[in-house]
C-alpha cells in the first residue's frame, strides 16, 4: 500500500470538460468550429469533431481559423476558433486587421500555456507574454481554471457579439488535464 498522499488521476476528466465546453458552444449557437491541434485540447477537438451540431474544420494555420470564422459571421453563422496559446500569438495581425478593422466578433478558445500547472519549460514564453499581448491590443479575455467557470464561455461569446470584437477564453492545464 502506498503511504504517500497522492490523488488518483481522473481518466474521464478531459472528456467531461470537453463535453461541458461543447455544451456551452452549442448553447451560444455556434455552428462552425475551426481548430488547430494542441495536446491539451485533444479531447475537446475530438468532441467537437464527433458532435453533429458543429461543422468542424481542422486548419493548418491560425490565420485560416480567423478567416473562416470571419466568413461564418458574415454569413450569419456563429463560430469559434480553438487553438493553443502559441498559435494565438501567431495570428495577432490577422485578428487586428480583419476583426478589429471590420468589427467582426469572434470567440477564441485557447490554452493558457506557460502558466502555473504547465510542466513544459519550452512554453514559458507563452506564460510571460500571453496576457500582456491581450492587454496591449485591448482584447477582452477570461481565464477558466475550473469546471464551474465553464459558463464564462457563453458570457465571452455574448460579449464578443455586443462589442463586435474578438474575445478569448483561456483554459488552464488544471482544467483540461
Amino acid at each position: 500500500m502506498n503511504s504517500t498522499n497522492t490523488v488518483a488521476a481522473d481518466p474521464d476528466k478531459g472528456i467531461r470538460i470537453a463535453r461541458g465546453i461543447t455544451e456551452q458552444l452549442a448553447g451560444c449557437g455556434v455552428k462552425l468550429v475551426a481548430t488547430l491541434p494542441d495536446n491539451w485540447i485533444t479531447d475537446l477537438i475530438g468532441e467537437i469533431d464527433s458532435d453533429e451540431r458543429f461543422r468542424h474544420v481542422p486548419v493548418n494555420r491560425e490565420e485560416s481559423a480567423i478567416g473562416l470564422c470571419a466568413g461564418a459571421y458574415m454569413g450569419g453563422q456563429g463560430s469559434a476558433a480553438v487553438m493553443g496559446a502559441s498559435g494565438f500569438m501567431t495570428c495577432i495581425y490577422a485578428l487586428t486587421k480583419i476583426n478589429y478593422s471590420y468589427e467582426i466578433p469572434l470567440l477564441l478558445l485557447t490554452t493558457l500555456r506557460g502558466a502555473f500547472g504547465d510542466h513544459h519549460k519550452h512554453h514559458i514564453s507563452n506564460g510571460l507574454y500571453f496576457e500582456p499581448v491581450l492587454n496591449a491590443i485591448d482584447m477582452p479575455y477570461t481565464i477558466v481554471d475550473s469546471a464551474d467557470k465553464l459558463p464564462e464561455i457563453s458570457r465571452a461569446y455574448a460579449h464578443s457579439r455586443t462589442f463586435s470584437r474578438p474575445t478569448v477564453v483561456a483554459f488552464t492545464r488544471d482544467l483540461l488535464k
